[in-house]
């Protein structure tokens, strides 16, 4: 269950820029308050000002304006070995001539711990992860995996309150990344430790978040549950980057702010209904954003209030749970429909012209991009 009410601002940031020339900001007035013990993704493509806000967090870099707060101190002269802050690096950041055991000594030693107590930190925090066995074994005598786990382990072992997680799986196959994925939630949840987790892979922000914050142009662009986010986007930005997902150009006909719906004349003359998230006027451009799940062919599946619209079959893909299906569809030839692979069920022939449809509610109208 997500923990992250607003009034319990754990971490803060308030009006946070970033520039490194002085000129050009790569964080523009960032305002992100987290809960005491979520777990909070940034989430977003190269560039888009998210790693920064982590290295800004861990004290790695410098805000130029603003504040950051951790439970109520402002951290932003605070070294980043006074702020008790654990971090988790995509390269795992392990000394290569230590052992295990040395590697989670030593941010141990360095709190000045005594050796008893130290030994049982890291005894605790290697069976965390699996690790109890490989205590005298150096970095390079382990896969990429058992060091990744380490290096969570190396995190841990001082019981921070917060832990940052930059890329941390981006080294690992895709299996294995999975895996870890789980690992991870699991740990969070244990220990109910705050984490804030830096990637720009969709598919580990949902499954790991308690709510992700989407980076665009060093701006959020959206903070909200995995669920959310990904139903009701509230831009094309998000709606483009969260899933794969229809985009179907058109104008704005008709406009009921109130009820939050309007009417879009797409680019072949066809009249669509959808829900209106940030259109401003009747008259202008819009991207109807529509999930590849939620449009259906078969009549059986579809309610007598679903829009229905002429489709021709391009292209067709097996992937086992489910076919992915190219369509072209008013004037588009990207138009994509997954269907679940169940008993019975076929590949659609190509060149084949079908009817194919989805719920009013389903399709949502967004600025244009």
């Amino acid at each position: 269950m997500a923990k992250n009410s607003d009034n319990d601002g754990f971490v803060v940031f308030d009006r946070v820029q970033k520039s490194y020339d002085g000129e050009n900001l790569v964080v523009k007035d960032l305002n992100l308050s987290i809960g005491k013990g979520e777990f909070l993704t940034m989430l977003g493509p190269s560039g888009s000002g998210k790693t920064t806000c982590l290295m800004m967090l861990a004290g790695f870099e410098t805000a130029t304006n603003g504040e950051i707060r951790l439970d109520g101190t402002n951290i932003n002269n605070v070294p980043p070995h006074k702020r008790g802050i654990g971090m988790v690096f995509q390269n795992y950041a392990l000394f290569p001539h230590m052992t295990v055991g040395e590697n989670l000594a030593f941010p141990l030693e360095v709190r000045k711990m005594g050796k008893s107590e130290r030994e049982a930190k890291i005894k605790r925090a290697l069976d965390m992860v699996q690790m109890g066995a490989f205590a005298n074994r150096r970095p390079g005598q382990m896969s990429g995996g058992q060091q990744q786990r380490i290096a969570l382990a190396r995190a841990l072992v001082f019981d921070p309150e917060l832990v940052l997680m930059d890329e941390p799986l981006g080294a690992l196959d895709k299996q294995l990344r999975e895996h870890m994925q789980f690992e991870i939630k699991a740990l969070h949840e244990r220990l109910g430790i705050t984490v804030v987790y830096v990637t720009h892979d969709q598919g580990e922000a949902l499954t790991m978040s308690d709510r992700v914050a989407v980076f665009n142009d060093g701006r959020i662009q959206q903070l909200a549950p995995p669920d959310d986010l990904y139903e009701r986007p509230k831009n094309s930005f998000v709606a483009q980057f969260i899933g794969e997902n229809n985009r179907l150009p058109g104008k704005v006909e008709a406009l009921d702010k109130e009820a939050g719906h309007c009417t879009i004349r797409l680019q072949n003359g066809e009249r669509i209904a959808a829900t209106a998230v940030n259109i401003r006027h009747e008259g202008q451009d819009t991207l109807v954003s529509i999930r590849p799940e939620r449009v259906e062919f078969d009549p059986a599946r579809m309610a007598p209030d679903w829009h229905l619209i002429e489709a021709e079959v391009i292209d067709v893909v097996y992937m086992g749970d489910i076919y992915r299906t190219v369509l072209r569809v008013a004037g588009t030839e990207d138009f994509v429909m997954k269907t679940r692979n169940t008993l019975g069920a076929s590949m659609l022939p190509k060149g084949q012209k079908i009817k194919i449809g989805w719920h009013p509610d389903d399709a949502r109208a967004l600025d244009p991009l």
